[in-house]
């Protein structure tokens, strides 16, 4: 079997795996808000495309819309996280079949170069390139305009997944991509003439015969070097070469906790999870620098001054680490279900701990959001506010889906972890606990004054806080009227 047939082979494993797994099913409405959203995303960069192109035929520099692919490309970075997946290359199957594992590697960094959402950026391109066609551009530059622009965004799928393999090892790796996304923008708030003349060189450079060939080098360098860094990490994960943890010289007991009963247990349990638990320890560290760097840009710059941004990233803080860690809530505890289904009301008293620790972690964007209060972004209301709605409001909305999440993740595995596909009710409940809240401020800024807004949100957000032990036993119960649905999903996605 050569190459080419393996490749094709490999490739319909990888999509007859997603098709079997055990979510294939619940992802019928995650993959239509995906298509909706996909239409947005080519209907929005089709007008950007043709606002940009008009601008550059009149002023006859063709080569605009790639003097600004650093901003394309920090877009696109972003936009990453909701649409490609981890460097998770499921290769552990064939470990015992006569494939070379370097081959299954490389299947699926092909995979990344040649996805749907790599062409989708065409629609911004293409437009531009057939109006500065018409409008004076020589058909090599129009090219060059499409050829660089695809070629870029492969490059910057190859970027993240590097990124990504890093942060996972360590979270300093954040740093990379603020150095190459931030250093092109760095010098405008401090010269405005050297920008000019940095924009300057840089349309000049997007104009030679010779910049497609760079973007092409530059695509073969980051796959390579991508390719180095997928054979060395996932092989190492495989094979359990991870550095062996000193001796343990004290375990925390928690002795504190033992005097709320059962539930103190299941807190000592979540405490110890986010402590012990590589993939739960590393969300936590993740949202906690988000959080840090979130409040930094609003205290100390004027990007996020209006008032609808400034609710939202206040908000945004205060539910970030919700967001993402409840949105899988039961996914963790998937590993040993069956253990919790042994006695009477086991789940209600895990619920309840969970609900109490999220509750106190608000504590730490409460403190890391001071100096944006100092600097007079947020007023001490407004914190009060989202504070309680979080607690609140957004904590019964994402508890919902305990009742219908039923896929175990794994609790160390970071490389070679499965692609644990999003069911539609985890999508459409995460949209609406982010929506909810931010829509609800907007009706009320609007029918009165802010500081009238943010009373009634607190007023709404406290009385969801004091309701949580009821609306956690209805959680419960429909937790169980399902037990055996979640259990047999739980045990088929170990």
């Amino acid at each position: 079997m050569n190459r080419w047939n393996l490749f094709m082979m490999l490739r319909k494993q990888n999509g007859l795996a997603i098709r079997r797994s055990p979510a294939f099913e619940q992802s019928v409405v995650a993959r239509v808000m995906m298509i909706i959203g996909a239409c947005f995303m080519i209907f929005y960069l089709i007008f950007l495309g043709v606002m940009m192109a008009l601008p550059a035929t009149e002023s006859h520099h063709y080569t605009i819309l790639l003097v600004m692919v650093p901003l394309w490309l920090t877009i696109d970075f972003c936009v990453r996280f909701a649409v490609q997946q981890t460097p998770s290359v499921v290769a552990k199957p064939y470990l015992l079949q006569p494939i070379p594992f370097y081959y299954v590697v490389e299947t699926y960094l092909v995979n990344t170069l040649i996805t749907g959402y790599n062409l989708t950026w065409l629609a911004l391109y293409l437009p531009y390139a057939v109006i500065i066609l018409f409008g004076g551009a020589s058909f090599f530059l129009s090219l060059s305009v499409i050829i660089s622009g695809l070629v870029l965004t492969m490059a910057n799928s190859q970027f993240y997944l590097m990124v990504r393999t890093l942060v996972g090892r360590s979270l300093l790796w954040w740093f990379l991509p603020l150095l190459v996304y931030g250093g092109f923008w760095v010098l405008l708030p401090i010269n405005e003439e050297l920008f000019d003349k940095q924009m300057d060189l840089l349309s000049d450079f997007t104009s030679t015969w010779y910049f497609p060939l760079f973007c092409i080098a530059l695509l073969a360098g980051m796959f390579y070097m991508n390719r180095w860094m997928q054979f060395r990490f996932v092989r190492e994960e495989m094979a359990k070469q991870e550095k062996k943890e000193t001796a343990l010289k004290k375990v925390s007991q928690f002795t504190f906790f033992e005097r709320f009963g059962q539930t103190g247990e299941y807190l000592k349990l979540e405490l110890k999870s986010i402590m012990r638990n590589k993939a739960i320890r590393s969300r936590f560290k993740t949202s906690l620098m988000l959080i840090v760097v979130f409040t930094l840009l609003i205290s100390f710059s004027s990007i996020y001054d209006s008032r609808m941004m400034l609710n939202f990233w206040c908000f945004y803080c205060f539910g970030i680490y919700g967001m993402s860690t409840l949105v899988k809530v039961m996914g963790p505890e998937g590993n040993y279900i069956d253990l919790l289904m042994t006695n009477k009301e086991n789940s209600l008293m895990l619920l309840k701990a969970k609900y109490y620790i999220h509750v106190a972690i608000l504590i730490v964007p409460l403190l890391l959001m001071l100096p944006a209060v100092i600097a007079g972004k947020f007023s001490p209301l407004m914190m009060l506010a989202y504070l309680l709605l979080s607690s609140g409001m957004l904590y019964f909305i994402l508890f919902q889906l305990a009742v219908y999440n039923k896929q175990t993740l794994p609790l160390n595995e970071k490389i070679t972890g499965r692609n644990n596909v999003e069911n539609g009710i985890q999508l459409i409940i995460q949209m609406v606990a982010i929506l909810t809240p931010l829509v609800l401020v907007s009706v009320l800024i609007l029918l009165f004054n802010e500081d009238v807004a943010y009373i009634v949100l607190s007023i709404i957000g406290l009385l969801f806080t004091l309701a949580h032990p009821i609306w956690l036993r209805h959680i419960y119960v429909r937790m169980m009227k399902r037990k055996y649905e979640n259990l047999e999903g739980f045990r088929a996605s170990r």
